[in-house]
């Protein structure tokens, strides 16, 4: 099959199983991670640009905090790559990549090293979850689960556990961006998503100030 009709399917498949969501977690979401993974992988001829691709569009469908039956998810990707043609060690690749790039694997310890063409999805997942987008779905996500927006009172939470982290009655959306989204910039993997992720940084750092401003009735 060729590699267009490949990543076609690909896209189809992604689509029906996060077209749905209302987390924050949906195929807008996939779409933009694709496109910055595209963007990355030309920065870096050395990735296999299908084996990218093909992760970052399936990156969530079995994400547990997404799916009920990660197994059952798990099975069901299994099943449709190899449809697709992919081999047994591209399909392990995948697999690698999907297991691996979420945050909370950096919670305890539990994440394995990733190939560049998971570094680039990674790196792709982390660049959407800051700025003026990582913004909108950070209030999307907690409002969608009923997180308190702000409390000074509450403070962020630090060195967490896997537990900790899916604990939302202990967050608010505005610690959020210390406990978590302030940190990606200096997790970026590679360069060029370095360089990016500078300017969504500020983006959030001066929302911050302003929110806060304008809480305190000083703005």
């Amino acid at each position: 099959m060729a590699e267009a009709e490949v990543l076609a399917a690909v896209r189809q498949f992604s689509q029906s199983k996060m077209g749905d969501d209302e987390t924050g977690h949906g195929f807008d979401h996939i779409q933009r991670v694709v496109g910055l993974a595209e963007r990355l992988v030309q920065a870096y001829p050395a990735a296999d640009r299908v084996l990218t691709v093909t992760a970052a569009y399936l990156h969530d469908v079995i994400d547990e905090k997404l799916v009920t039956d990660t197994a059952q998810a798990s099975e069901e990707v299994r099943y449709f790559l190899k449809q697709q043609g992919f081999t047994a060690d591209q399909i392990e690749t995948i697999f690698l990549i999907m297991d691996n790039m979420s945050y909370h694997k950096t919670l305890d310890g539990t994440a394995k090293p990733l190939p560049l063409e998971g570094q680039l999805v990674q790196d792709a997942d982390r660049l959407d979850a800051i700025g003026a987008i990582g913004i909108s779905r950070a209030i999307y996500f907690g409002g969608h689960f009923g997180e308190k927006i702000y409390d000074p009172a509450v403070q962020p939470r630090t060195a967490m556990t896997h537990a900790e982290y899916r604990n939302l009655n202990n967050e608010t959306i505005i610690n959020h961006f210390y406990e978590k989204l302030l940190t990606l910039k200096d997790l970026m993997n590679t360069a060029a998503a370095k360089q990016l992720a500078e300017h969504r940084q500020q983006v959030m750092l001066d929302f911050l100030s302003e929110y806060k401003a304008e809480w305190n009735a000083e703005a």
